[in-house]
């Protein structure tokens, strides 16, 4: 048996699609992103039951409506993890199970990108399937525990967004509500509406693009909406961009989003600045700034 190395060439060669998500304030658009995409290859996860913006939109679409299903759709979608015991979820043998209800998975060839709209209903319907887990009650007194339901709620939730991925092949793409707050300095800060703190803490290092949709306006006044795309922002809001290709302000169009992530890479030493400013005279390191 030979050593199982990629080449660089078998690397490059690969059909890798972009997992992302997008956030933004409630009414801001983002399901209307859908009408950017082409309808013939696109596959609409309709968890918010919100389709009244996309009515004649020409695309497929389902609609989990429990935490099951969910898991059920995303190993359908992404295929089964060798590395899982059968009783977990994701295992082969959950797959199987899933093929011979749902049918042959070669019927999702046609989809190059899955939408899942949202991640904020996702996490609720997990958070209401992990309450009634025994976890989620404590063993000696049988009552309710609120700590177990939430660490289960999010150990499940991590699966299934890095079950869906590592979907090598397809575009998929997370949209969900951003909440805006204020901390004890009165301070404003941006969270993503998910219930527990553990997935949007995490999600950020599990996929590839973070983006948020937000509203600008021009210097007569005029709003437009627009694509914040990486973490250097003025607003503070969250955004990464691991494809170094998107510029910090994008136009709010997802299919030519991806156009441009799948374009030629720039060079490293163009994407990144690795030299240090010439002038640090005025400027505190972290230790200087708590003295």
């Amino acid at each position: 048996m030979s050593l199982p190395i990629i080449s660089a060439d078998q690397r490059l060669a690969e059909r890798r699609g972009t997992k992302g998500c997008i956030f933004g304030k409630s009414g801001i658009g983002k399901t209307s992103l859908l009408w950017t995409l082409n309808p013939a290859t696109t596959l609409f996860m309709d968890l918010e039951a919100g389709d009244l913006a996309i009515e004649g939109w020409a695309g497929d679409s389902i609609r989990p409506r429990t935490w099951q299903e969910c898991r059920d759709f995303a190993v359908f979608i992404g295929g089964p993890n060798p590395a899982l015991r059968d009783d977990q979820a994701y295992s082969p043998a959950h797959f199987a199970a899933v093929c011979e209800h749902f049918g042959d998975p070669a019927a999702l060839d046609r989809y190059e990108t899955i939408f899942v709209d949202s991640i904020t209903v996702a996490g609720r319907l997990c958070f209401q399937w992990a309450k009634g887990q025994p976890e989620a009650f404590a063993e000696k007194t049988g009552r309710p525990d609120v700590r177990g339901a939430y660490g289960l709620h999010g150990r499940e939730m991590i699966g299934w967004l890095t079950h869906l991925q590592h979907t090598r092949a397809k575009n998929v793409w997370f949209v969900g509500i951003l909440d805006e707050k204020l901390d004890d300095f009165n301070r404003r800060f941006f969270v993503p509406q998910i219930d527990g703190a553990k997935t949007g803490n995490e999600l950020p290092g599990i996929v590839d693009e973070v983006i948020t949709m937000v509203e600008m306006s021009e210097e007569g006044g005029k709003p437009y909406r627009a694509f914040i795309c990486q973490t250097l922002n003025s607003g503070g809001y969250p955004a990464k961009d691991r494809s170094g290709r998107l510029d910090p302000v994008e136009e709010p169009h997802l299919g030519r989003l991806m156009e441009k992530i799948r374009g030629p890479a720039k060079p490293a030493t163009e994407r990144m600045e690795f030299v240090r400013p010439a002038d640090l005279s005025s400027a505190r390191t972290p230790d200087q700034s708590h003295s």
